[in-house]
């Protein structure tokens, strides 16, 4: 896997992927940026959500889980201090669907959480505290 991040202007970077997308990075205007794209930290906090996301959805569906719409909710806490790391994440999911089993739902979190989620994991093993909880939704 690789990504080059090119510098434009001010705090403003262009993220791009080995898989070719792009994703402009942007600071605060109070730190030489235009608020013009998302922050390196947010990038962390989306990157998680997806990879949990993906998994739980993959799950669901290979348990032929009637899903109508998946939601991940993500809530971080960093250090006072520099660095200003992430101490606490925790992650919500709200899912829809038809008929869903809630031990379906409950099984994909923690299978995405204990197994299959890179991101949450290695973030884990740096010291990082992950909670995970669910909601199941009747569509």
């Amino acid at each position: 896997m690789k990504a080059e991040i090119k510098w434009v202007d001010g705090a403003m970077f262009l993220g791009e992927s080995g898989s070719g997308h792009t994703v402009v990075m942007d600071g605060p205007e109070d730190h030489g940026g235009r608020n013009m794209g998302v922050r390196p930290m947010e990038m962390l906090l989306l990157g998680l959500g997806g990879c949990t996301s993906f998994d739980v959805m993959s799950i669901l569906t290979k348990q032929r889980q009637q899903v109508t719409d998946c939601v991940a909710s993500i809530e971080a806490e960093r250090a006072d201090s520099v660095p200003s790391v992430f101490t606490r994440i925790h992650v919500h999911f709200k899912v829809s669907g038809k008929h869903l089993k809630a031990g379906s739902v409950e099984r994909a979190v923690t299978l995405s959480a204990e197994k299959y989620c890179s991101a949450s994991i290695m973030l884990e093993q740096a010291g990082v505290a992950i909670t995970h909880s669910h909601e199941v939704i009747e569509a």
